[in-house]
């Protein structure tokens, strides 16, 4: 579990304010009887697995990140899941200096804004909230490789800032990846020692490629837990802090 305490009060702060555009969206939507997932398959019709939606998925053009929303058949979905997003960014808008991690890869990485990166799944349930986050290998989107740490730091830069197909959405899912950022973090460190795990079990094969290996790690969640987590910790750090303007008056 991540330790909180060991989070910054900035860090926190940034956290409880994208808690907050969470919960405010959601209010939105719930008040005309919406969700989230309802919301993403607005006007599709029959939900079909593995299509994408919104069809064509949703792209930021000025920040470069990019999401679809899908479900897997029933047999192969985890408990209580409805379907998952998967959320991207492309390379124009990585920060500087970030390059595609050097693993043997073949395949054509396209022009310069096609070598995109998977950030982060998010499982929904029925309801249209978070139960579950989750990497996957590389096979799983197509993705091209990139470093935990050089993830990490592209969190931030997540950003969809337009309204179409849904602005409710769109703001949503851009304070999750907020909100949920140690988790994320986490995940990521643990999918790559992971995949040093199950490399050194198949020497010579390889494993970016191998279909037994598909979500390399993942974490459930509650946006409920999440928040009284982050006011606990916010509550203890203002706690030192009086105790230590205390001690030097």
């Amino acid at each position: 579990m991540t330790d909180f305490g060991s989070l910054s009060r900035g860090e926190l702060q940034a956290m409880a304010e994208a808690a907050r555009e969470v919960m405010n969206c959601q209010r939105v939507l719930a008040k005309t009887g919406d969700n989230i997932v309802g919301e993403v398959l607005r006007g599709a019709g029959t939900f079909y697995e593995w299509r994408h939606y919104p069809p064509g998925d949703v792209y930021d053009a000025e920040f470069h990140a990019q999401y679809y929303y899908h479900a897997h058949p029933e047999d192969e979905r985890v408990s209580g899941e409805h379907g998952h997003f998967h959320t991207f960014l492309r390379p124009l808008g990585m920060p500087s200096g970030i390059t595609a991690a050097r693993i043997p890869d073949s395949r054509d990485q396209g022009g310069e804004n096609d070598a995109l990166c998977h950030i982060v799944g998010i499982s929904m349930d029925r309801a249209g909230l978070p139960i579950r986050l989750f990497t996957t290998n590389r096979w799983v989107t197509g993705e091209t490789w990139y470093s935990a740490s050089d993830v990490a730091r592209m969190l931030e830069c997540f950003v969809i800032d337009h309204a179409r197909p849904s602005w409710a959405v769109n703001r949503w899912i851009t304070a999750l990846v907020r909100l949920f950022r140690p988790q994320i973090v986490g995940l990521l460190q643990a999918r790559d020692a992971e995949i040093a795990r199950w490399q050194e079990k198949r020497p010579g094969s390889d494993v970016y490629e191998d279909r037994d290996l598909e979500v390399v790690s993942e974490h459930w969640v509650s946006i409920e837990d999440q928040i009284a987590r982050i006011e606990l910790a916010l509550a203890k750090a203002r706690r030192r802090e009086n105790a230590a303007a205390r001690e030097a008056c």
